[in-house]
């Protein structure tokens, strides 16, 4: 795989979380109340998999959303920095992104589904964060930065490249490319087809149930993230349960290093960007930090990977 090509966009720099914090926790709390309205209209699927966002060609889209007969999607346009609402009747609605409260944002996006004929009721507070300020009374929350959020988009586009082309070489059960908003991050899944150990839980203002059914089954998870906590974007892998010997594993390049903290291989997103193939840099460590998870653990390989080649 090389990259880039003429199909593939540059891989962009990023700023040091520390100087977009503000943007990007606002912008955190707006995907949180997108994603719950897709997660309140649509059925369960395993995993949470029913409520997360996808990457678009412009953004970040929810996808399909069945509602009353009919559908609708909104999604993000971190191009022309937009929120926009489309329905299957034809329908649209939309309104600018720019420095606002979530408050804000959240009655905006409310009294548009209503003009819309769309009647939904989300629990009105974020999940998976310390201090979960309700959507309504959050006034705290209100930058953002279009470039900074224009250019976390763009890589999130050559990510979701390689971590869906990673996806395909898996002939087991493995999740798509999807965005989590309770994380704000972006993440792929393989599973063994074993169960796992019951989890801990824990995950801040959110219920122990979610995290006992996500880590149900055996799993090895790679994503990408802000890089909160680490001062930098970066991306991540990790295997639950942790099989011994996982984390004294060669995983490349050399720029990953198992963090004690996390609990989870971290590669730096800056070792990515500035290599000479940031794809195939990428690949080498959602591969060797997979394999170091599915040999450690025992996983039946020969039955669980694909060596299908598509006919020309």
């Amino acid at each position: 795989m090389k990259s880039p090509n003429k199909y593939h966009a540059a891989w962009p720099e990023l700023q040091p979380i520390d100087e977009w914090i503000d943007t990007q926790s606002t912008v955190h709390m707006w995907t949180q109340i997108v994603g719950k309205i897709r997660l309140e209209l649509s059925p369960w699927v395993n995993h949470s998999w029913g409520s997360v966002l996808y990457v678009s060609p412009v953004g970040l889209t929810t996808s399909s959303i069945n509602c009353d007969g009919s559908s609708f999607d909104i999604e993000f346009d971190f191009v022309n920095h937009k929120l926009d609402i489309r329905t299957s009747a034809g329908l649209t609605r939309s309104f600018d992104l720019e420095p606002m409260t979530v408050a804000d944002f959240y009655n905006k996006i409310m009294a548009l589904l209503k003009e819309l004929g769309i009647e939904v009721s989300i629990l009105a507070r974020p999940v998976e964060v310390e201090e979960a300020i309700p959507f309504m009374k959050d006034t705290r929350h209100k930058s953002y930065d279009a470039d900074a959020v224009n250019r976390y988009w763009r890589a999130l586009v050559n990510v979701d490249r390689v971590f869906s082309q990673f996806r395909s070489e898996f002939a087991g059960k493995s999740s798509p490319s999807h965005f989590f908003w309770g994380a704000f991050d972006l993440a792929v899944t393989r599973f063994s087809g074993r169960p796992a150990p019951k989890h801990p839980g824990g995950a801040p203002n959110c219920a122990d149930w979610v995290m006992e059914e996500a880590y149900s089954r055996e799993l090895s998870s790679a994503g990408f993230w802000p890089g909160t906590g680490l001062g930098q974007p970066a991306f991540y892998s990790y295997a639950y349960p942790e099989p011994d010997g996982f984390r004294d594993a060669d995983v490349f390049p050399d720029e990953a290093v198992y963090n004690d903290d996390l609990g989870e291989f971290v590669l730096p997103y800056s070792a990515v960007q500035s290599g000479d193939e940031p794809d195939d840099i990428l690949m080498s460590f959602l591969q060797s930090s997979y394999e170091a998870a599915a040999s450690k653990g025992n996983w039946s390989r020969k039955t669980l990977e694909s060596n299908f080649v598509k006919p020309s």
